[in-house]
């Protein structure tokens, strides 16, 4: 398959199905789907009495926070690497 195919996958998270489309691959999207609700989960057992709105969004906070202090240690061994290359 291109990469510039489109795939369409059916998932299920917190219990309701999306239909998802993008380029990647379907085991990539059913991966993404996978954690998204592995954490919706994780932050409803600590927190139980939150809708389902304000628990997507605190999973989406959740992600956002992940992605930028793994984009920030990113940044730091880049730097080490260049720093150490001279």
């Amino acid at each position: 398959m291109s990469h510039d195919e489109k795939n369409r996958i059916s998932v299920d998270i917190y219990g309701q199905s999306y239909s998802i489309v993008g380029r990647e691959s379907t085991s990539h999207i059913r991966l993404v789907a996978s954690m998204v609700d592995d954490k919706m989960r994780e932050i409803n057992t600590i927190n139980p009495s939150l809708d389902t709105a304000k628990l997507a969004v605190l999973t989406a906070v959740n992600a956002v926070h992940d992605y930028l202090k793994l984009k920030e240690e990113l940044e730091e061994l880049e730097n080490e690497l260049k720093r150490l290359k001279g």
